[in-house]
């Protein structure tokens, strides 16, 4: 998103159909640019900086972008004919001060009110504005197709007695952190909540409560979307970086819900999953 001259006007839709991965950290933009190739769609990322992987732009048409550069990632996403955008990986929400947004940022961020929206508001406000502009926003879904996680347990292992009652506190902790739009993860261990997720994310509450794991049968890390989630923004995820993880933490196993969530890489969570005796279970909202 270049300079104010060179920014076409808002009302003017992109006619195009190429997509347009926003890529952010972890495996899912990586996963969504290999669906891409495998299905012969055109694809261009734009890469985040301080976000985005090296491996995830590797072979593919890409750019890389600060996240406060809105006019500049606005004219690279024009300039590459993309008509379909998919928001995609982690970012760790920076301050204003330390963000150094441009003109066009800057605007944006004074109307929707930075400082006073969560992180779920912020990006549905960031999908109207990029909707605004003329791209059409979908979720990484319905690129993926099947990449759901279906109800019960996705591999050999299921939750024993003491795990279910953990899921079921656990779900109604995470609903309930959702409902603030805190985070979407919490772990338990015989009812006990071990940690919740805020802004650090899922890999590291996941070796936070490596430490705090108290003696007898493991604890459970469960995430659900939550209540009014953009969906095409910020789905619930996990994948086999998130199964290694709760492996190291001691913990029994993965609840999640079914339907709400993207399995990354699903073969290779089931395979880590038996390997290394936990669950990975799919649970339906009530």
């Amino acid at each position: 998103m270049a300079d104010r001259a060179a920014s076409p006007p808002p009302a003017c839709p992109v006619a195009a159909k190429r997509l347009g991965i926003v890529a952010g950290a972890g495996g899912l933009p990586r996963r969504l640019v290999e669906a891409c190739r495998q299905s012969g769609r055109d694809v261009f990322v734009l890469a985040l900086e301080g976000a985005a992987e090296p491996a995830t732009v590797a072979a593919v048409a890409h750019a890389w972008c600060p996240i406060g550069a809105a006019g500049r990632g606005l004219a690279l996403l024009r300039d590459n004919g993309v008509g379909e955008l998919v928001l995609a990986g982690g970012v760790r929400r920076p301050s204003l001060a330390s963000l150094r947004p441009d003109w066009r940022a800057a605007k944006f961020f004074a109307r929707v009110g930075y400082r006073a929206l969560g992180d779920d508001g912020l990006l549905s406000a960031v999908v109207a504005e990029l909707e605004r502009e003329g791209f059409r926003v979908i979720g990484a879904d319905e690129v993926l197709q099947a990449g759901l996680a279906p109800e019960g347990p996705l591999g050999r292992v299921r939750p024993d007695d003491q795990a279910l009652a953990d899921i079921a506190r656990g779900e109604r902790v995470a609903r309930a952190l959702g409902m603030l739009d805190v985070g979407q993860a919490v772990v338990v261990q015989q009812g006990m909540v071990l940690g919740v997720e805020a802004i650090e994310g899922t890999d590291a509450l996941l070796r936070r409560c490596a430490g705090l794991r108290r003696e007898g049968p493991g604890g459970v890390l469960v995430k659900v979307e939550k209540p009014g989630q953009e969906r095409r923004a910020d789905r619930p995820t996990i994948g086999p970086q998130t199964v290694r993880l709760a492996a190291e933490a001691g913990l029994s196993g993965v609840a999640v819900e079914a339907g709400a969530t993207i399995v990354v890489d699903r073969a290779e969570v089931v395979a880590a999953a038996d390997d290394a005796g936990l669950f990975v279970f799919g649970i339906r909202r009530v």
